[in-house]
């Protein structure tokens, strides 16, 4: 299974637009040109379109059919700023504070997906993650019902017990030490993230050291509240908890430690109860079981946005890319 080519083959078929604020870096524009001509969507880039253009000649790159779009010369870009400032107002900010920050590029793309202009962003590969989460916040925020951003990673696994197989492990870049309702929150993002760029339905499991009480201790406690959390949420996917690793994903080891789950031996979905478990495991996972780790992948906003190591490859904005168009409510 290539799951980056089935994705984009999916991103293919349901199209949109992508927004890509730093069109100020060569890899950017580099996956603008990928994008456009893999036909996988439309590109806005931000900045001078004579800059953005005379870099695309230097470094020898086509943007046909890229849109640029300036921020100091958009005809709308009154309607941001009084957007943003009304939003913002209660935090401090002047008319003329949110009048520059709606034409910085993090910003500016924020807002083009917040008024529907872009289905969604990729922006971190020459800002910080601090940088793009604050824009994605002060712009498009949490999702409704939600209170955290967390993120996840899809995870495949070259050989489980005899064939491949692709799970989702979160939190593994976020979140440090969730509490109950946060963790709630981190499966039911997830649980939306794995449906969307997969098109199956999660089975989630609640990890803990603890399998349906054979331990006893707040940090078991932790997920079970967070099992009620959703509960009383009334999630609509599979779900259940605490269980051990062995317990979540091994069907023997299921039906030993936990016979009446229906997630038991069964989940493609592993919530982790901290940051440190979560992070340790998925590079476990990819260190020494030579699973391939796609992502960070950030979930909860209202809308997709995504973060980029300031380290990462062409390649990596684009497959970032496919996954935003993915999540995008865009039907």
């Amino acid at each position: 299974m290539d799951i980056l080519s089935t994705l984009k083959s999916r991103a293919m078929a349901k199209g949109g637009n992508i927004v890509l604020p730093e069109a100020f870096d060569r890899r950017t524009l580099e996956a603008a040109q990928m994008i456009t001509e893999q036909k996988l969507a439309k590109v806005i880039l931000i900045g001078s379109e004579g800059a953005i253009k005379e870099d695309a000649q230097k470094w020898d790159v086509c943007l046909s059919g890229c849109d640029i779009i300036d921020p100091q010369s958009y005809h709308d870009i009154d309607r941001f700023a009084n957007f943003f400032y009304e939003k913002r107002k209660d935090k401090g900010i002047t008319p003329s504070q949110a009048a520059e920050t709606v034409r910085q590029p993090l910003f500016f793309g924020a807002l083009l997906v917040k008024f529907g202009i872009a289905d969604g962003m990729v922006a971190g590969a020459a800002n910080t993650t601090a940088d793009v989460l604050r824009a994605a916040l002060q712009v498009v925020g949490v999702k409704q019902g939600l209170k955290t951003v967390s993120s996840c990673f899809i995870m495949v696994l070259p050989d489980f017990m005899g064939e491949e197989r692709v799970m989702f492990f979160a939190d593994c870049a976020v979140v440090p030490l969730p509490d109950a309702s946060q963790l709630a929150d981190i499966a039911m993002s997830t649980a939306e993230t794995h449906r969307a760029l997969l098109g199956e339905d999660p089975v989630v499991a609640m990890l803990s050291f603890s399998t349906k009480g054979s331990a006893e201790h707040e940090l078991v406690q932790k997920v079970r509240d967070a099992i009620q959390i959703m509960t009383d949420r009334k999630a609509d996917f599979a779900f259940d908890g605490e269980l051990q690793l062995d317990a979540a994903i091994v069907p023997k080891v299921a039906a030993s430690k936990a016979p009446g789950s229906k997630v038991a031996g069964k989940a493609n979905t592993l919530i982790f109860p901290d940051l440190q478990s979560g992070n340790i495991g998925y590079k476990i996972a990819q260190r020494i079981g030579k699973t391939e780790a796609i992502g960070p992948i950030i979930q909860g906003l209202a809308a997709p946005i995504c973060d980029l190591s300031r380290g990462c490859s062409t390649e990596d904005i684009v497959n970032t890319a496919v996954l935003v168009l993915l999540m995008a409510n865009k039907k």
